[in-house]
């Protein structure tokens, strides 16, 4: 599972957003000739990767869940890369969930701009 390209585009994504609010709050004239459109296609970029970030993370879950059952059934001994699954699924599931609560937050701010 490489999760790390999507992670990456998200970041310079909200990098981006951050950096143009910081512009506009300085100067509120700046949005009426630059900006909007850019940020615009920065956040609808960062919400298509989120789907396929949520698809890498739903396939670490279902693997690690594969990897339990096989030890459970019998068919794999080796409880070490069993819990290594599982941490792998859960750090990609509360790195999800961060990237979440970042688009989120940058959302709320972009409805927040005065116009």
């Amino acid at each position: 599972m490489n999760i790390n390209p999507s992670i990456s585009s998200m970041q310079n994504a909200l990098k981006g957003i951050q950096e143009n609010n910081q512009i506009q709050k300085s100067n509120p004239d700046i949005s009426k000739t630059t900006g909007i459109d850019s940020q615009k296609s920065q956040f609808s970029d960062a919400v298509k990767s989120i789907g396929d970030l949520l698809s890498e993370v739903d396939d670490s879950q279902q693997a690690s869940d594969v990897s339990i059952k096989d030890l459970l059934a019998g068919k794999n001994t080796d409880v070490t890369s069993v819990v290594s699954e599982v941490a792998k699924a859960d750090m990609s599931f509360k790195l999800l969930v961060g990237v979440r609560n970042k688009l989120i937050e940058a959302y709320k701010q972009t409805m927040n701009m005065p116009v």
